[in-house]
């Protein structure tokens, strides 16, 4: 059998950590949000029983209250997710070196190496849940298959806790029949424009004329014509090569567009504060912001800044991304995904190469500095939710 790649999903990951440590929240609907003050905040993680309200990641606090008014708020607490990211990840690299994070919360996995060792792919599956399950008291999902696009639509497939194989001999049995929008790159525009072409399932995508794919997306009409019929596809990579990255930041592709100003600048300042912390903890700071933006149609701005001052304050990362986000995107159109990041890197505790000539300003950087210092001592110790933003 060829079935050794995985793709690790943790169950609503923030939610489930925030329970660990307030047990309290595990019985009620619950949803880890930006300021819960903030109508427009999005919910970035919701448990089981506010899902079962229909509360959904990236929608507002406002949608999801209305749907849910018993809804409990809590906010991220960064700092703990990427402890937890690693430890999960540090479970996986005992089974293989091959170890490739797809965002803070999933991985792609070969495990091919260790089928002597370890047993099939499935039975490697069905490990690490255990293992995650029992030393963590989180829970995963596993897609089994032979390539990453499919093994990522089989950690999709089944969840909360579940295995699933999807294999060479019947993929088409289980993959073609469902929606083209469970293929992983397909977003809901790209879906809608496939869908008046009269192709709505992975199947009819697969049996599609390639060239008639290719004039109307280019080459990501070619690329999604091969992953429906389980071809392409790269290698996974080693778990560590990102350490050597030059740069640090975070995106998120939503399940739901964002769209506005407000939406957009609630989600911004999210990612800023978990760069920021990444930052801090290193102890750098940068002299440039970098925004992504993809859109549905997977068209794909990327744009950046020169700051005038290294920092690693979340509040001044998000204002240099809104910077640009209000210079180059229409808040009109809708937002895949978003990602920030900081580059051209330094040690926090070099003095700045430009600095103010007010001396004013200067004070005020470094009372900012030491105000965030305490504020990250205190998500250490007690959650992020400890300190509410305005």
């Amino acid at each position: 059998m060829n079935e050794g790649i995985l793709h690790c999903d943790l169950n609503g990951f923030y939610a489930s950590v925030e329970c660990l440590f307030r047990p309290e929240l595990r019985d009620v609907p619950m949803a880890v949000s930006g300021n819960p003050d903030n109508r427009h905040g999005i919910i970035l993680a919701k448990n089981e029983h506010a899902k079962k309200f229909g509360v959904a990641t990236a929608e507002t606090i406002w949608q999801a209250k209305r749907k849910c008014p018993q809804l409990v708020l809590v906010q991220p607490s960064h700092g703990r997710y990427g402890e937890f990211s690693r430890k999960v990840n540090a479970i996986y690299s005992r089974f293989t070196n091959r170890v490739e994070p797809f965002g803070i919360d999933e991985s792609w996995l070969d495990v091919r190496a260790a089928f002597k060792l370890f047993g099939s792919g499935a039975e490697i599956a069905d490990k690490l849940r255990k293992a995650v399950r029992e030393e963590l008291g989180l829970t995963i999902s596993v897609g089994v298959s032979f390539n990453k696009i499919f093994a990522k639509l089989g950690s999709d497939y089944k969840k909360p806790d579940a295995t699933t194989l999807i294999s060479e001999e019947d993929f088409r049995e289980i993959v073609f029949p469902l929606s083209v929008s469970n293929l992983l790159f397909v977003g809901r525009k790209t879906g809608e424009s496939l869908s008046r072409m009269g192709i709505r399932t992975i199947g009819e995508l697969a049996s599609a004329d390639e060239r008639a794919l290719v004039r109307k997306f280019g080459r990501h009409g070619a690329f999604m014509h091969e992953a429906a019929n389980g071809l392409g596809g790269d290698g996974v990579g080693f778990y560590g090569d990102e350490d050597e990255a030059k740069s640090v930041g975070n995106s998120v592709t939503y399940p739901r567009d964002l769209a506005g100003f407000d939406e957009l600048n609630a989600a911004a300042r999210d990612l800023a504060q978990t760069v920021g912390a990444r930052l801090r903890k290193e102890k750098l700071k940068c002299c440039a912001v970098h925004v992504a933006i993809k859109n549905p149609d997977f068209k794909t701005i990327t744009r950046q800044t020169t700051l005038d001052n290294p920092t690693n304050l979340p509040s001044a990362i998000a204002a240099a991304a809104m910077r640009i986000i209000c210079a180059e995107w229409d808040f009109s159109s809708p937002v895949r995904m978003l990602g920030i990041s900081c580059s051209n890197l330094r040690d926090a505790s070099e003095p700045a190469v430009q600095m103010s000539v007010f001396a004013e300003d200067n004070k005020r950087e470094i009372r900012s500095e030491k105000i965030e210092d305490a504020l990250e001592t205190l998500r250490q110790k007690y959650g992020d939710d400890i300190v509410k933003r305005l």
